[in-house]
């Protein structure tokens, strides 16, 4: 049983919870019995895995977590990176917000068969909220990194403004397709532009918002692009 917070585990794990603490090590924290067991599930081994009561004490392991009400179980994992390639793939290019960037790589893995792909400008998605907003998807479903240059297939900017149409450039596409997700206010670069094949829009109602979340938008067009290559198949 841990009982002192000079514990080289709990010194560990304080460290990780910043991204240069991840960045020099390769690991990352996962908080909580429904992120560990899914870890496990998934087929990855914990460098460390620290219970309250059982292997260490509660507030001990409180002080190194993340969450304002304390966890119960700390697991600590090395981080992965997926190829980025599949029939449909998800880029992301300044998408800032941790928990986007969770909330997304939880509905690719919902909803399309390749990761997420990170681009430039966009969150860690193995800090603390990336990994909790992800619900265990981060471990089924690791993210990959690229430049959208390299990325082969047809790729469409989705714009989520209310000014919108269907996605027609998807009508006789076939796949690889990378769905190009951007800042909500900022939107893609020229570089980033220059790489699109076409525009996706989501239409809204007129009186709407201005524009969606972006892991909202990101979820509906991958919906659409699902069913419309399943139809298309």
């Amino acid at each position: 049983m841990i009982t002192s917070r000079d514990n080289s585990q709990l010194k560990q794990i304080h460290k990780l919870q910043s991204k240069k603490g991840r960045s020099s090590s390769g690991l990352f924290v996962a908080e909580g019995e429904d992120l560990v067991t899914t870890a496990e599930e998934s087929g990855w081994t914990p460098e460390i895995h620290l219970r309250a009561d059982e292997d260490v004490e509660p507030e001990l392991l409180d002080r190194v977590s993340s969450l304002g009400s304390g966890t119960r179980v700390i697991g600590v994992y090395r981080q992965r990176w997926s190829e980025p390639r599949g029939d449909i793939c998800v880029y992301l290019h300044g998408v800032s917000d941790p928990g986007n960037v969770g909330t997304i790589i939880r509905a690719a893995h919902a909803l399309c068969d390749g990761p997420v792909i990170l681009g430039a400008g966009c969150a860690d998605p193995f800090g603390p909220k990336a990994v909790r907003a992800s619900m265990g998807s981060i471990f089924a479903r690791p993210p990959a990194k690229a430049s959208l240059s390299e990325l082969a297939g047809l790729k469409l900017g989705l714009d989520s403004g209310a000014d919108s149409t269907l996605l027609e450039a998807t009508q006789d596409a076939n796949p690889p397709i990378v769905l190009c997700v951007g800042a909500e206010r900022e939107g893609f670069p020229d570089e980033v532009v220059a790489c699109l094949d076409g525009i996706a829009r989501i239409p809204q109602r007129l009186d709407g918002p201005d524009s969606l979340n972006v892991a909202m938008a990101a979820s509906i067009g991958l919906y659409e692009l699902g069913n419309r290559m399943a139809h298309h198949a």
